[in-house]
């Protein structure tokens, strides 16, 4: 029997594969979200010890992400009704309400489309892959993350507004950047603008690395 032909993978700054597919929140498509930036994350299955606290991590920030206009999306091959289950389980020993939609991918297609099945790791649960997508459906980041290892929220929201960040003061960010640190200048692109470089008041170590206060 041939193997199933994979769709392309995702790639950054291209438009995000459009979805359609049920949710604990009603039916979620992609164009739902324009306007709004999306964390879309993938978790291997329902009723995991560690897909549970990546979800308690989600919730416990839901606000702080909805404060930066972004919505949080779940998704597991795992069906509605186990995903409901699960959630009012978090809820009962746990303490806490998961406030975000998942999506129950039973037939693969938002995984596939992803990218999320891998192989390597499993082919009958997704990996811990994450996507941030702006608000006109861009693909702006994806992190794929092993099974055996729980992702960072905190990571993830850092990630996302240093995107958001970049993209409103036209600058990049260093490692670990914080909200509040420096951040970079576009290193010029001519001779005469690197000439011209350490008179334009930026904090100017060579020619290509200045930064600057926002």
């Amino acid at each position: 029997m041939s193997e199933a032909i994979q769709p392309p993978m995702p790639r950054l700054n291209e438009p995000a594969p459009a979805f359609d597919a049920p949710t604990t929140q009603g039916r979620k498509t992609l164009s739902d979200y324009k306007g709004k930036w999306l964390v879309l994350f993938s978790h291997p299955a329902d009723f995991t010890p560690v897909c549970t606290t990546e979800f308690i991590g989600f919730a416990r920030r839901q606000d702080d992400f909805a404060a930066r206009n972004t919505e949080l999306l779940g998704l597991s091959i795992d069906s509605h009704y186990a995903h409901i289950a699960w959630l009012l389980n978090i809820r009962e020993k746990f303490s806490v309400d998961v406030g975000f939609p998942v999506i129950a991918d039973l037939n693969m297609k938002v995984a596939r489309d992803y990218g999320m099945i891998q192989p390597g790791a499993s082919d009958t649960a997704t990996v811990r892959a994450t996507f941030i997508i702006d608000p006109e459906g861009i693909l702006r980041a994806m992190v794929y993350y092993p099974m055996v290892a729980g992702r960072s929220v905190d990571e993830i929201h850092r990630l996302l507004v240093a995107l958001q960040t970049a993209d409103e003061n036209k600058c990049a960010v260093p490692e670990n950047w914080q909200p509040g640190d420096a951040v970079i200048v576009p290193t010029p692109a001519t001779f005469d603008a690197a000439v011209a470089r350490t008179s334009e008041g930026y904090d100017t170590v060579d020619w290509y690395f200045s930064t600057r206060s926002l």
